[in-house]
């Protein structure tokens, strides 16, 4: 007899999770591959390859196969799946793996193949792509299958897609490339022209979750941040404020409010006012970027709202809509 396990997946830039058909779950790792450069061997996924970024000796390469939302390395994003999908369902000979996985909003014909290609190249028989946006708007609980309009904002690490979804389809949709990712390079570009210090992404991803924000807040501080002094070359470390801090990230903030607005302006005036009284709805996890909800509702005059889980959203979607084929 030939059991079957059915996944939802959301490949993020990031981060990928895993999700059970009953809504669990399984996994939330980061988008990470350890490799050996001499054997092409795969030595980690996820937490283990994450730990390894900028330790590794020259001989093992810890790599990002997302970027942007997309597929940047084929083979890479395929291996780093197939052992996400054996640890998620406990793959045997005897088992079959039906996978529905998210795809970002504006991507392309061919990189959408290129998903499924990897996920088939994983181990999947049987695979449905989901839109982000629509992944996000179930797993937040929005009626999307009614005859009324929602908004949603999914803030992931390498995209931002704003969709208005309404009949089980996506009425209208904005996709810029901008989000975690962005934010921390932007924190990095600071650091290097400002202070003439080189840091890590990790160390830029600290710096935005301890001191970053989009708008003034109470209790705002500094942080001392350690890199390497570009002009000796030798480690050095400088004081940064969360007011700096807030300055560097007002390019992709306003970015992702642009793209709000510029959705809303498209949207039909019937889903428009469905949203003003439903509200907007943001998910992902740059969503959680301190005061960036309240700033957006000051921006559109509309209120905004994060749910419980915003990092969440996308898997559960994705295992609300296996429950639903």
């Amino acid at each position: 007899m030939l059991f079957s396990r059915d996944i939802g997946i959301d490949l993020g830039t990031s981060n990928t999770l895993v999700a059970d058909k009953k809504g669990h779950i399984i996994i939330n790792e980061p988008s990470v591959v350890a490799v050996d450069v001499k054997s092409k061997r795969v030595l980690a996924t996820g937490n283990e390859a994450k730990d390894m970024i900028g330790r590794t000796p020259g001989s093992i390469v810890a790599v990002r196969p997302m970027r942007d939302g997309v597929i940047a390395d084929f083979d890479m994003t395929a291996d780093m799946l197939h052992d996400f999908m054996y640890r998620a369902s406990k793959r045997n000979m005897f088992t079959k793996t039906r996978v529905v996985i998210c795809v970002p909003s504006g991507v392309t014909e061919v990189e959408r193949r290129a998903v499924e290609d990897a996920v088939r190249s994983a181990g999947a028989q049987d695979v449905e792509l989901i839109d982000e946006p629509m992944a996000a708007a179930l797993g937040a609980g929005l009626p999307v299958y009614e005859a009324t309009g929602s908004m949603i904002v999914d803030i992931g690490g390498g995209t931002c897609d704003v969709a208005v979804v309404s009949l089980g389809g996506i009425a209208s949709c904005n996709n810029v490339k901008v989000g975690g990712d962005a934010m921390d390079e932007a924190i990095v570009n600071y650091m290097r022209k400002k202070h003439n210090i080189l840091i890590g992404e990790r160390t830029a991803e600290e710096i935005k979750l301890k001191i970053g924000s989009a708008r003034e807040y109470d209790g705002e501080a500094a942080m001392q941040v350690r890199g390497r002094n570009l002009t000796d070359g030798l480690p050095g470390s400088v004081e940064i404020t969360s007011a700096d801090v807030r300055y560097v990230l007002q390019e992709p903030v306003n970015t992702i409010i642009t793209a709000i607005k510029e959705t809303l302006e498209v949207t039909l005036p019937e889903l428009a006012a469905d949203i003003i009284e439903r509200g907007i709805y943001l998910t992902g996890g740059a969503s959680q970027l301190r005061g960036l909800r309240d700033l957006i509702e000051d921006e559109v005059k509309i209120p905004v709202v994060v749910p419980d889980n915003p990092t969440q959203c996308v898997a559960l979607g994705t295992s609300i809509k296996l429950r639903r084929a």
